[in-house]
């Protein structure tokens, strides 16, 4: 009985370790950061925010589509491949005349075996810009106002 289970032991740890030695093949994706923060800016900002995007496989990653949530969150990335070990950057453009919140989003498709739709986020917040003072308009002593 000890041999047997001795035998079965052995087995469940050759195939444990062949599984644990086993390395995944083909491109993967991974980020530098899955969230930017606008903060709170003013209307008119720097509508532009960048994600630095890594292939960490062992195969060339193609980024087939990049699509904004809506119309004011454009993204714009290479269409080459990012060969295993480089990187390449998502630019995103955030139409920063919208005062309010900014809770957008961009979702990658890739051929990443890891994670083949990938979804990234911005956030912040537009505040309105100030309104210029007008400056103030004195009316000279002793000049007539002409009344309509």
């Amino acid at each position: 009985m000890k041999k047997v289970l001795g035998l079965v032991a052995l087995v469940l740890m050759v195939f444990g370790a062949q599984a644990q030695n086993t390395v995944a093949t083909g491109p993967q994706i991974s980020v530098d950061k899955e969230v930017h923060d606008y903060g709170t800016i003013e209307k008119g900002a720097d509508p532009y925010c960048y994600f630095e995007v890594k292939n960490t496989g062992t195969e060339p990653l193609v980024i087939s589509n990049a699509k904004g949530s809506c119309g004011c969150t454009v993204p714009e990335w290479s269409r080459e491949p990012v060969m295993p070990g480089k990187s390449t950057k998502i630019k995103v453009r955030y139409d920063t005349k919208r005062v309010g919140p900014i809770n957008k989003s961009v979702t990658l498709t890739s051929n990443a075996v890891n994670e083949p739709t990938m979804v990234l986020r911005i956030k912040g917040n537009v505040l309105n810009a100030p309104a210029a003072e007008a400056p103030e308009k004195k009316i000279s002593e002793g000049v007539p106002v002409e009344k309509n």
